[in-house]
């Protein structure tokens, strides 16, 4: 089992630390997914498909609070695979969430009791409206949670003293673990095996479930023009182009020429697509492709620096540390897990618009 520290980095995104070795594929993580009545069957099957598609490095299994059928919002019902003693077991705990209809201020007896055994040292994570169980059980105590943004309202009523923030994707305080709606529970899963796994059996994951590979935690829920107007200029292309060449000293101005635009217009249309400033997704980008030379090559840490963009090695380092708090050399101790794909000179990745 991976013992986790949150750590927030310089814009805002909580993220967590690994502090024991990565969990070995021959003793699955074990998951327990609990569902109450009124779940939405799409995010019940989430944890399944995701983590089912690590070749063996997890077991899911689904449970109730009585161990009986629970009810959907689709008109149908969903028979538990396990009794609700299988949380007592369990590694990763995930409420489902219900639809908002079924959602109570307060816990049931039997939600409470099966929320009693889990065990202390169990990473808890809550998709959509499952916040709203996590936040009953006194789970959320001083810490930052999200949920879909329109359920906010209701939330803030109910739990005023919880920090809620509405306008991301997810949250990771370490421990316990929450994400907005639908989709945005497939990015948190993704984001467990990341941080478990590291990025290439998350990448390998996402591609067999068809989905995008990383949708970053502090990106907003709700991105003003995700499909851009064919009638105006879309900064994709210059993404791509920025994307084939992280190792340049890019700048704004650079970008926004290249997209023949103004900074400002160029700032305003790439934040409507992305959610993020430009620099912010550069520097994000920049990181995640570190990530992949450390855990898939044996590179020099002053090589993968410079493919990545930054000017000297201790650069790099510095904000490996700031935004995972361990060096370069101990996240690929953690996360090699297999042969590396390059001995020498600089691998290359097809790039991907973020």
């Amino acid at each position: 089992m991976i013992q986790h520290e949150t750590l927030t980095t310089a814009d805002g995104l909580n993220v967590s630390r690994s502090h024991n070795q990565v969990m070995s594929p021959r003793v699955p993580h074990r998951v327990v997914v609990l569902a109450q009545d009124g779940a939405y069957p799409f995010e019940l099957g989430i944890p399944a498909r995701v983590f089912g598609a690590t070749d063996g490095a997890y077991e899911v299994t689904l449970c109730t609070p009585t161990g009986a059928p629970i009810a959907t919002n689709a008109g149908f019902d969903v028979v538990p695979t396990a009794g609700v003693d299988a949380l007592s077991h369990a590694d990763t705990v995930i409420v489902a969430p219900v639809e908002p209809r079924f959602l109570k201020r307060g816990l049931d007896d039997d939600v409470r009791a099966a929320l009693a055994l889990i065990r202390p040292e169990a990473r808890v994570v809550s998709i959509c409206t499952g916040v709203f169980t996590l936040a009953a059980a006194g789970l959320l105590k001083g810490r930052t949670a999200t949920t879909h943004w329109e359920c906010e309202p209701l939330f803030r009523r109910w739990y005023p003293w919880i920090d809620l923030d509405e306008n991301v994707l997810f949250v990771d305080a370490g421990d316990v673990l929450t994400s907005a709606g639908a989709a945005s529970g497939i990015d948190l899963c993704l984001h467990l095996i990341r941080m478990d796994h590291g990025s290439e059996t998350a990448t390998t994951a996402a591609r067999r479930c068809v989905v995008a590979p990383h949708r970053d935690g502090g990106q907003a829920q709700f991105i003003e023009r995700p499909v851009p107007d064919p009638r105006d200029a879309s900064t994709s292309d210059t993404r791509q182009w920025a994307l084939q060449r992280l190792g340049e000293s890019l700048t704004v101005s650079q970008l926004a020429r290249h997209a023949h635009m103004s900074e400002r217009t160029f700032a305003r249309r790439f934040r409507a697509e992305t959610g993020l400033a430009p620099r912010q997704w550069l520097t994000r980008q920049r990181l995640a492709l570190a990530r992949e030379l450390l855990e898939t090559t044996d590179i020099g840490v002053d090589e993968i620096a410079a493919t990545v963009g930054y000017a000297t090695a201790t650069s790099l380092r510095n904000h490996l540390a700031s935004t995972l708090g361990v060096s370069p050399m101990a996240y690929r101790h953690t996360f090699r897990s297999t042969p590396p794909q390059a001995k020498k000179g600089t691998a290359h990745r097809q790039p991907q618009v973020a």
